[in-house]
């Protein structure tokens, strides 16, 4: 039998969402961490970052 093919489920991000985005910048926190921690893709949170005008992905 075929596996079937997850469901791609979005969800908005929330102004509370937002500010934890802009609080792991501030802090430099790696993109791989900041995914895991609200469970949303790397894609995702560069595009929402580059809406916002902020830098992520920071490898230091």
């Amino acid at each position: 039998m075929a596996k079937k093919a997850k469901k791609i489920v979005r969800r908005e991000y929330t102004t509370s969402d937002v500010k934890e985005l802009r609080a792991h910048s501030k802090a430099k926190t790696p993109v791989a961490r900041i995914a895991k921690l609200t469970k949303r893709s790397e894609g995702s949170l560069r595009q929402k970052a580059l809406k916002l005008g902020i830098s992520l992905g920071h490898m230091r």
